[in-house]
């Protein structure tokens, strides 16, 4: 193995000047320390806002702080190519966050194209834009070298850069288990100079984003300003991928945040023209992607000419390109229309953005755990076992049972007949149905009840005493009845231990002894539904709503909250007793039963003008089965006489009488912040079983 060469700070080996790779100066300095690039500005914006900017295409955002970023970038770049050198021997030439920047080789597309557009902020764009200059004058914009990432296991004291005549490699991250990332370059056949064991190689990818390409973007932007937005650009990117617009929005922004809330100014959110609720969902929408997926996701979509963005079509040929590499990842899903979607966000389905909850009644096909059967099994942790399956498959899908099975009875009654999104929920729940039957699949089903016992020695009365065998040994005691396994739980910091977890097979659970010893062993079970889920599934309520949802010959448009379509005999009952028209007895009922009869709800499901609803409230008040009131987060001025119970976002405020109604309980402090129990009837039976209580003499009263 030839020799690698000790690096003197005058940039001289011991053997004569450095050899791997000719310099790629554009006026900087070569010097010990320090950013090397000259132009004027840069080292002010060499600090912990670098992060920021980057902020969803890097991990690590703790490690960003500080400053150095653009220098060690700078300097990694100048080291591979040999036209620096560390002032002591072994001395890298600095770290950059944790190193997922390196990640930006061949795919510095999804920077530039953050960099250029109007929506990201001015103090965001000029670090962006320093990065695209050190960019450009680094190795890792020349298409011709032979650079290659990874993780490398480094001795304890080793070096964090090594080079020779065969090349140069650096260390770009934190240690984790000995493990480092890694960033080399190759100048002859031989590979060059390692750190230590490779464990884990790859050769960059080569996309978007030579020197001249970068620095021409650089130059344009600084030239004509920001690419001007382009709403009808994100309409495409909506239209070709189905995804929401605001997750269009930001796509075609480059802002993939992965969940988190992106730091949006005023003018950002101006631009974008989003509300908060929107910008709120549409954050969720890339899931679990990680961040290497969410950058090569824009990373190839920028033209030829960067100078083409700024022609009247450049942003839709940039939101063609990017629902072209969606639909290759995701496919395409069925878009539906901007009411639902923002119908589904005012939903709040939280553990699923409202395209990732469309998408699984439009194509469930789409969601990972519901294409195919889902085997499980549990695994060990440092914590305590839990239940896994291949990737994400297994949490996709429990985050899809848990969302959509207590919103379905929504779904039925609140969306027209005709919307993609109603007309999907049968097949959806067939799907869900077919997963939950295969044997192979593992669900949560709580702790064990401190009531029952307190170790897996405790209930060997109840499940046995065989042990759960799975594709690897558990580090703790368990016993599996083939209903249900019962894993010992974990130890505190203080030597306590955790109640033993319950898992069951939704496949052999039922109306039998085993299942209802099951049900017996349970803590409480608030967060942890799933079996009350699958119970809902199969049961009778979530028959007849599917059975009206597919057997509904209601015109297309109508809506089931409107009693002249759903309940018409019901609603003749209210107008023959009450002596009123049907305008003001159909409000009456959607008053009695409907969880958010809003003006503007109202106003939507029965088709009125504004004009029309007034004289049927007026109506209900002057008969006195009304009152007239202004009340924080209800969106109407028409209640049901008795006391009004408030709630926080996002649950829903209500009568008293309407949440005994449907079964909402009171949290601790008297509010109605617990979510709509699992529905026994379908929106008619609800209509008339309202209506029958007020018969009765039980309807509300001041």
């Amino acid at each position: 193995m030839e020799r690698s060469s000790a690096v003197r700070g005058d940039g001289m080996t011991a053997d004569g000047p450095l050899t791997a790779g000719g310099p790629l100066t554009a006026g900087g300095l070569l010097t010990a320390g320090g950013l090397l690039t000259a132009r004027a500005g840069t080292v002010a914006l060499d600090d912990h806002q670098v992060g920021a900017a980057l902020d969803g295409l890097v991990d690590g955002s703790g490690y960003w702080s500080g400053k150095g970023a653009l220098a060690g970038i700078e300097r990694t770049g100048r080291y591979l190519a040999g036209t620096w050198a560390p002032a002591e021997p072994d001395e890298g030439p600095g770290r950059a966050g944790e190193g997922s920047w390196a990640r930006f080789i061949g795919r510095i597309g999804a920077v530039a194209l953050r960099a250029a557009v109007e929506p990201t902020r001015d103090e965001r764009r000029r670090r962006l834009l320093a990065l695209l200059e050190i960019w450009a004058d680094s190795p890792f914009a020349d298409p011709r070298a032979r650079i290659r990432t990874g993780l490398v296991r480094v001795a304890e004291g080793g070096p964090a850069a090594v080079r020779d005549e065969r090349g140069a490699a650096v260390v770009v991250g934190w240690a984790a288990d000995g493990l480092r990332k890694f960033v080399d370059l190759r100048t002859g056949e031989a590979d060059p100079p390692s750190l230590g064991t490779i464990e884990e190689v790859t050769d960059v990818p080569r996309g978007w984003g030579g020197a001249e390409q970068v620095r021409r973007l650089v130059d344009l932007v600084r030239e004509r300003g920001p690419v001007p937005w382009d709403l009808d650009a994100v309409g495409v990117l909506r239209d070709g991928t189905g995804m929401g617009r605001a997750a269009a929005s930001f796509a075609l922004a480059g802002v993939l945040a992965g969940g988190r809330l992106p730091r949006l100014d005023t003018r950002e959110r101006e631009i974008h023209r989003l509300k908060v609720a929107e910008i709120e969902d549409g954050v969720r929408e890339p899931g679990r992607t990680s961040s290497l997926d969410r950058l090569a996701l824009v990373a190839d979509v920028l033209p030829e000419d960067p100078a083409d963005l700024w022609d009247p079509q450049g942003m839709r040929t940039v939101a063609e390109r990017i629902a072209r590499a969606w639909r290759e990842r995701h496919g395409r899903r069925t878009v539906v229309p901007e009411r639902t979607f923002s119908a589904v966000i005012d939903l709040h389905p939280f553990r699923l953005s409202a395209g990732r909850f469309c998408a699984a009644f439009t194509d469930p096909t789409s969601v990972r755990g519901l294409h195919s059967n889902l085997d499980t099994w549990i695994r060990n942790s440092d914590f305590q076992p839990f239940a896994t399956a291949e990737g994400w498959d297994l949490v996709d899908f429990e985050d899809t049972l848990r969302t959509v099975v207590p919103n379905l009875f929504w779904v039925g009654a609140e969306l027209p007949a005709g919307d993609p999104v109603r007309a999907g929920a049968p097949g959806l729940v067939r799907a869900l149905r077919e997963r939950l039957n295969h044997p192979g699949l593992l669900l949560h089903a709580g702790r064990l009840s401190g009531l029952v016992g307190r170790t897996v020695a405790d209930v060997h009365d109840r499940f046995g005493s065989r042990p759960y065998v799975g594709p690897e040994p558990l580090d703790v005691a368990s016993v599996d009845d083939g209903l249900t396994v019962v894993v010992e739980g974990a130890v505190d910091r203080r030597g306590e231990r955790f109640q033993p977890a319950l898992y069951f097979r939704p496949a052999f659970y039922g109306d039998d002894e085993r299942s209802r010893t099951l049900l017996a062993a349970r803590a409480d079970s608030r967060y942890d539904p799933e079996i009350e889920l699958v119970e809902w599934l199969r049961g009778p309520a979530c028959a007849r709503i599917v059975e009206r949802i597919e057997a509904t010959s209601a015109p297309s448009g109508s809506y089931e909250t409107n009693p002249a379509h759903s309940a018409p005999d019901v609603l003749r009952q209210v107008v023959g007793r009450l002596g009123i028209d049907e305008d003001a007895a159909a409000l009456h009922l959607q008053l009695l039963t409907l969880r958010a009869p809003t003006d503007r709800n109202v106003r939507l499901w029965n088709g009125w003008k504004a004009a029309r609803h007034h004289k049927a409230a007026a109506v209900l008040v002057e008969r006195g089965l009304a009152v007239e009131d202004k009340r924080p987060r209800a969106g109407r001025q028409l209640f049901l006489p008795g006391e009004w119970i408030p709630a926080g976002k996002p649950y829903q405020p209500m009568e008293a009488w309407k949440a005994e109604l449907l079964g909402v309980e009171r949290s601790y402090n008297g509010r109605l912040e617990n979510p709509l129990p699992l529905p026994t009837r379908t929106l008619p039976e609800l209509f008339a079983h309202a209506w029958s209580l007020v018969e009765s003499g039980r309807g509300p009263s001041a």
